[in-house]
Formats: structure tokens, C-alpha cells, sequence
């Protein structure tokens, strides 16, 4: 499969980046993934999808001198090795890997059109939440889909510590052109609850990235003393 990478620095991150062309996969692709065997019955999109974010991975992994790319575990998460953290997340023909010491997740959407913003909009923000979000100079469908990866970035980043929780677990509390802060209610995990977490974003032709980490996930405390100090 045809495939381009391209590193970011981000968000106190390197972003890999994997550009490809799904029309080019051939099923021989996947024999260097371990796990090849488990996507048998996966359909083509889907293979090329996760080739390509498994190419992402491998890049990322190298970073810390690991060249083989994480298997997939129980419930189909991405097996990344002792001691690190990695996110995996794909749209269209773009899939994106981050690692790190500490847990971290990445999320890339397609913006969406203004009939879908309008129709999903109840689904993801609240109505205070739509006022911070209207208040921005953000078009609504980019400022909507944003909000939407900010939260799916928070719940790959800390995956561990929920279960299904509901878009109205983690609410907006501000957003400027690089970044959207989160407040996490006691919905979305007891030992997280109030916690502050702020989102890294950029947009890139017509898809928005998200990025989390737990070193931007503030207690009430944290975040009241950095306005004081």
C-alpha cells in the first residue's frame, strides 16, 4: 500500500502522521503484522485502515528503539509495550500514532457539514457548551466536530479508568485557536472528577486532530494556581 509519513511536533508530542492511498492495498500487505490472521474476515477498508495506522504506530515506536507494531488485545485495543502509552486514530486516508510515558490519546474527524452539526449538536454539547462554542470564531460544523474529538481524545487517553461514559461527562469550559479545555464530571470517573484537561488542536485541510495527555490533565487546585502564580 502507498503510504507518506510525516512527524509533527504537537502538543508537547511527535504526531506520526500516515498518508495513504487504500486503493493501492493488497492483501499480502498485512503479513508483517503479527496479528494478520485476526483481520481475515475484516473487509478491505478496514484492513487498509488499520495497515495504515499500524505503519503510524511503528514510526512512533521508534522513538523508543521498538521496531514491531503493537498486536491487538481483548477488546481490540492497540498492545503497546511495557512502560508506554500510544493512541492510534484514522479518517479517510489518514491515520495518526503518538506514544508517550504517560497517557495520551489522539483523535482525527472529518468536519462536519452544517446539516450534520445541526442535527448532532444535542447529542454532544450542552447548551452551555454551545455558547462557549458560539462565542469562538469558529464555523459551528468545525467548532462542533472539535468538540466532539476533544472528548473522544480524553476517553481513548484515559480508557482505563471508564466505561462507555456519555458525551455529558467531560464538559467544555473554554476554547481558543489551539487548544479546548474539558471539565471532567464524577460521570466519567469518581478518581477523575473536576479535573481540568486541556486539548491540543489543529486542523488540516478539511479534518480536525485532537491531542491528550495526562501531563495536561489538572486537579481544581492545579488549575486555580496557575492563574495565581
Amino acid at each position: 500500500m502507498l503510504t507518506s509519513h510525516f512527524p509533527l511536533p504537537f502538543a508537547e508530542h511527535r504526531l506520526h502522521i500516515v498518508d495513504f492511498d487504500a486503493s493501492s492495498f493488497h492483501e499480502h500487505d498485512l503479513l508483517w503484522l503479527p496479528h494478520h490472521d485476526r483481520l481475515r474476515s475484516a473487509g478491505r477498508k478496514r484492513k487498509a485502515e488499520h495497515l495504515a495506522g499500524r505503519i503510524a504506530a511503528v514510526h512512533a515506536l521508534r522513538e523508543v528503539g521498538v521496531r514491531t507494531a503493537p498486536g491487538i488485545g481483548d477488546k481490540r485495543q492497540p498492545l503497546w509495550p511495557d512502560g508506554v502509552f500510544g493512541s492510534i486514530s484514522h479518517c479517510a486516508s489518514t491515520a495518526l500514532a503518538v506514544i508517550s510515558r504517560q497517557r495520551v490519546g489522539v483523535d482525527i474527524e472529518k468536519i462536519m457539514s452544517q446539516h450534520t452539526a445541526t442535527e448532532l449538536a444535542p447529542s454532544i454539547i450542552d447548551s452551555d457548551e454551545r455558547q462557549i462554542l458560539q462565542a469562538s470564531s469558529l464555523p459551528f460544523p468545525l467548532a462542533l466536530t472539535l468538540s466532539f474529538s476533544a472528548k473522544e481524545s480524553v476517553y481513548k487517553a484515559f480508557s482505563d479508568h471508564v466505561t462507555l461514559p456519555g458525551f455529558d461527562s467531560a464538559k467544555i469550559t473554554s476554547l481558543t485557536a489551539t487548544q479546548i479545555s474539558l471539565n471532567l464530571r464524577p460521570t466519567f470517573a469518581a478518581t477523575m472528577a473536576e479535573r481540568i484537561v486541556r486539548i491540543g488542536w489543529f486542523q488540516r485541510d478539511n479534518s480536525v486532530i485532537t491531542l491528550c495527555s495526562w501531563n495536561n490533565a489538572l486537579s481544581p487546585r492545579q488549575e486555580r494556581s496557575r492563574f495565581y502564580t
